[in-house]
C-alpha cells in the first residue's frame, strides 16, 4: 500500500513539472545553504585549530597591546623591554622566558622582492632547541640554525616554491634581507601553521642588525614550570606588571594569552557564525515549507473531481491524507536530498577556489554524514508538517459535492 502512495505521488508530482520544482526552490536553498556553510565552517575551524595545535600547554604569550595588524608585538605603541624580560624571570613558577622579534621585512632573491615574516632565534642554544620543539620544527633539506650562528637564515615551506621568486632557491643560495645578504641552510618541513610556511628565521643578533634595533622586544615566549599552574602564573603577571606600570586592572597595555584563550575565543566566534547560519538556512527552509502549503492547497483545489472519483470507488479518508501527505514529503524530501548535493558541490567549490588562491589547503571542506542525514531528514519533516493541512483537507471533502461542483 505504501508502495501505491508512492507511485502515484510521484506521478502527481510529474504532473505538475516545473511547479513542483519552484515549490522544492525554497527547500533547495535552505538545505543547500546549511551543508556547504556548516562544511566550510568545520574546515575553517579545523584549518584555524590547526593553527594553535603546536602549542604546548605550559606556555604563556606576553605581548603589548597592539594597534593594528601585523605580527605579534610589531604594531605595539608601548614596546617591551629588557626590563620587562627581567620583570617576568623574577615571577615565581616561570622556569624560561624567551624574547622574540617578529617582524615584516623585504627579501629579494632573483631580482624579485616579496615581503615576508621573519622572526628571531635567542642566543642561548637550550631556548633554541626549546622553539624548535615547542613549533615541532624540523628541517625538510639541508639543517637548522643553531644559536649565535650569523650570517645564516632558514626558510618556511613556502619558500621552496619556484613563483615564489621566479626561480626556485637552493640550499647554499643567498638571499637579500633589508639590503644585507644571508645564506640559506635549510629549509623547514611543512607545518599546519601557516605561519610557519612563510617565516624566515636567523639570529636575534642578525636581526637587530639589519632592522637597527636596540631595547626593544616583540613578544616574550614563557615557560612555566608545570602545566597545572599557567592560570595562576598569567595572573601573577599581569598583577606584577601592573603594579609596575600603575595600571588599573581591565586598562592594562600589554597582552597575555594561553594557547587555551586562544582556542577558546576562536571557536566562540566560529559557534556564532554556525549559529547565524543555521538561522539563516531556518529561514529559508520556513519558506521553502510555505511554499510546499501553498502548492498542496492549490493541488487540493485543482483535484477535488479526482478526489471525489476516488472517494466514489470506496477509498476512505485515511487513503487521501496519505496520498496528499506523501507528495509534500515527496517535494521535502527530494528538495533535501538535492540541496545537500549543490550544498557539497558549493562548498568544494568553494574550498578550491581559495586554495587555488592561497596556493595552499588552507581550507578542506569537513563531510559530515550525521549533517547530511539530519538536514535531509528535517526537510523531509518540513514537507510533512506543510502538507498536513491541505491533505487533511483533501481528505474530509464530501465526495457528492466535490463531483457535482467540477462535473
Amino acid at each position: 500500500m505504501i508502495k501505491d502512495y508512492i507511485v502515484l505521488a510521484l506521478r502527481n508530482l510529474r504532473k505538475r513539472g516545473i511547479r513542483s520544482w519552484l515549490t522544492m526552490l525554497g527547500v533547495f536553498l535552505g538545505i543547500a545553504a546549511v551543508v556547504s556553510l556548516i562544511s566550510l565552517g568545520q574546515g575553517l575551524r579545523e584549518a584555524i585549530t590547526g593553527q594553535f595545535s603546536n602549542l604546548a600547554p605550559d606556555l604563556l604569550t606576553f605581548t603589548s597591546a597592539e594597534t593594528g595588524f601585523g605580527p605579534p608585538g610589531s604594531t605595539a605603541v608601548h614596546r617591551l623591554t629588557d626590563h620587562d624580560l627581567d620583570l617576568v624571570k623574577s615571577i615565581q613558577g616561570v622556569k624560561r622566558a624567551i624574547p622574540r622579534i617578529i617582524r615584516v621585512v623585504k627579501v629579494e632573491f632573483n631580482n624579485v622582492a616579496n615581503f615576508d615574516y621573519i622572526g628571531s632565534l635567542p642566543e642561548n642554544q637550550e631556548d633554541v632547541d626549546f622553539i624548535y620543539h615547542t613549533f615541532n620544527v624540523e628541517a625538510s633539506e639541508g639543517r637548522l640554525l643553531d644559536a649565535k650562528e650569523y650570517g645564516k637564515v632558514i626558510l618556511g615551506d613556502d619558500f621552496k616554491r619556484e613563483n615564489q621568486f621566479e626561480k626556485k632557491i637552493k640550499i647554499g643560495d643567498r638571499i637579500n634581507i633589508q639590503g644585507k645578504d644571508f645564506e640559506v641552510i635549510g629549509f623547514m618541513k611543512r607545518a599546519s601553521t601557516f605561519t610557519i610556511n612563510s617565516v624566515v628565521l636567523m639570529s636575534e643578533k642578525d636581526l637587530k642588525d639589519i632592522l637597527n634595533i636596540k631595547d626593544e622586544i616583540d613578544l616574550i615566549a614563557i615557560q612555566v614550570q608545570d602545566k597545572d599552574i599557567v592560570e595562576q602564573v598569567a595572573k601573577d603577571i599581569g598583577r606584577k606588571f601592573r603594579k609596575d606600570r600603575n595600571e588599573e586592572e581591565g586598562e592594562e597595555d600589554f597582552s597575555i594569552q594561553t594557547p587555551v584563550q586562544s582556542l577558546e575565543s576562536i571557536n566562540t566566534i566560529l559557534n556564532v557564525i554556525n549559529i547565524v547560519v543555521v538561522g539563516i538556512a531556518i529561514i529559508s527552509l520556513f519558506i521553502g515549507g510555505i511554499g510546499i502549503a501553498n502548492t498542496m492547497f492549490t493541488s487540493v483545489l485543482e483535484r477535488r473531481k479526482e478526489i471525489g472519483v476516488m472517494k466514489a470507488i470506496g477509498a476512505k479518508n485515511k487513503d487521501i491524507l496519505s496520498i496528499f501527505v506523501t507528495e509534500s514529503a515527496l517535494l521535502g524530501l527530494v528538495g533535501g536530498i538535492i540541496g545537500a548535493i549543490i550544498g557539497l558541490l558549493l562548498a568544494l567549490g568553494v574550498s578550491s577556489i581559495a586554495n587555488a588562491a592561497f596556493n595552499d589547503e588552507i581550507l578542506k571542506v569537513s563531510i559530515s554524514w550525521p549533517l547530511l542525514f539530519a538536514s535531509i531528514s528535517f526537510s523531509l519533516v518540513i514537507g510533512i508538517l506543510s502538507g498536513i493541512i491541505p491533505a487533511y483537507q483533501a481528505s474530509r471533502l464530501n465526495p457528492v459535492e466535490a463531483l457535482r461542483k467540477w462535473a
